[in-house]
């Protein structure tokens, strides 16, 4: 009679571990990336491995205006990631982080335009607070269907940046500037009407500054607060949030609510205070990496700006290497997708050990 045999190894779940283990397997990772990055650039361009290096720090810490890049693009992608956290803490999968920016974007360019005769007095409160709106009706509208109708969130979030990025591309087609460009351009160059006021005579410390007071805020609202609480609890289970009294579908659509309106001022930002445009690809696909943010980070805000840095840190670095040796954007992309599998498998590590089983070690003694 043949006789099954167990199998050598067998993967098991960790327990608790402590805080500098786990990133500790993470700056391992990190480690292996880059060196693996910088054999395939020198692979392909023959390039001494130091000076590839020397290129991925160059790419963020160059000079004091990449070094603002680098914080604004970190501050934009923490921004949506914390937006996306309370409904991840909720176990409400909510992909739509890119669909609900492009509504905050598109309502601030609305206002830029429909409103270019009236004073950054009343335009600027208007943006901030149509914006907000767009971004939380965004969010509300799979919420509601999946409090009611108990729907696929994910799928329906998901639909829902199709639909955004369509309506972008419509009003890019309506207000184009010049015309006949299908695009809209810079909005109001000369009078300014809709940008947001700059700090130090830098464009990109407002949203540095609000993203940053976000982070704080949020950390409290999770962290402290009865609503955050209760976000926690419905996370864990419905069952015994509803034993305790909580108003599941309540929860859940004041939470999408708050996602959504945090995603639509990262739109206000990007369109009044950096790009000052709209266009279907302003939000570039941070919606999607937020998603890797808050998961990486724990749904921990302190955390995820680290995350946050490190994946903007790590794509500008891939960028620099294909500018700077001469190679076309696709090479940066690739390094990007290098970098990530590395930091995606770390987490595989720091979840999870692998053993050998007990039928196996009696055998090998």
């Amino acid at each position: 009679m043949h006789k099954n045999r167990e199998p050598l190894f067998h993967i098991v779940k960790r327990g608790d571990m402590p805080w500098y283990f786990s990133w500790g397997v993470r700056a391992v990772a990190i480690a292996l990336a880059l060196i693996c990055s910088a054999v395939i650039t020198m692979l392909v361009t023959s390039e001494n491995p130091i000076q590839i290096f020397a290129t991925i720090i160059d790419g963020s810490f160059g000079s004091e205006r990449k070094f603002m890049i680098l914080l604004q693009n970190t501050a934009m992608l923490l921004c949506i990631a914390l937006a996306l956290t309370p409904a991840f803490k909720m176990r409400f999968w909510n992909i739509g982080g890119e669909g609900q920016a492009l509504a905050g974007a598109l309502a601030s360019a609305a206002c830029m335009i429909l409103m270019k005769d009236q004073s950054n007095l009343l335009v600027i409160p208007c943006m901030v607070l149509t914006s907000i709106l767009a971004g939380a009706l965004w969010g509300a509208i799979p919420a509601f269907f999946k409090a009611k109708f108990g729907t696929n969130e994910t799928l329906f979030t998901l639909m829902m940046n199709y639909v955004a990025i369509q309506l972008v591309a419509y009003f890019s087609v309506v207000w184009e500037n010049p015309k006949g460009s299908g695009t809209i351009g810079v909005i109001n160059p000369m009078t300014k009407v809709g940008w947001l006021p700059e700090i130090l005579g830098n464009k990109y410390a407002l949203n540095i500054l609000i993203v940053a007071v976000l982070t704080v805020g949020m950390y409290i609202y999770l962290k402290y607060t009865k609503q955050g609480y209760e976000i926690s609890v419905v996370g864990e289970s419905e069952r015994t949030a509803r034993y305790i009294g909580i108003k599941v579908e309540k929860v859940v659509i004041r939470t999408m609510l708050i996602s959504g309106a945090i995603c639509g001022l990262a739109g206000l930002l990007l369109v009044g205070g950096t790009n000052h445009t709209l266009n279907s690809s302003i939000v570039d696909g941070r919606g999607f990496t937020a998603v890797m943010v808050s998961w990486l980070g724990k749904f921990n805000p302190i955390w995820m700006v680290l995350t946050s840095f490190l994946l903007v840190f790590l794509g500008r670095g891939a960028g620099e290497i294909a500018t700077d040796f001469g190679l076309n954007a696709s090479f940066g992309d690739i390094l990007t997708g290098v970098i990530l599998f590395f930091i995606i498998g770390s987490e595989f590590f720091i979840n999870y050990k692998i053993c050998r089983t007990k039928s196996a070690k009696k055998e090998e003694k």
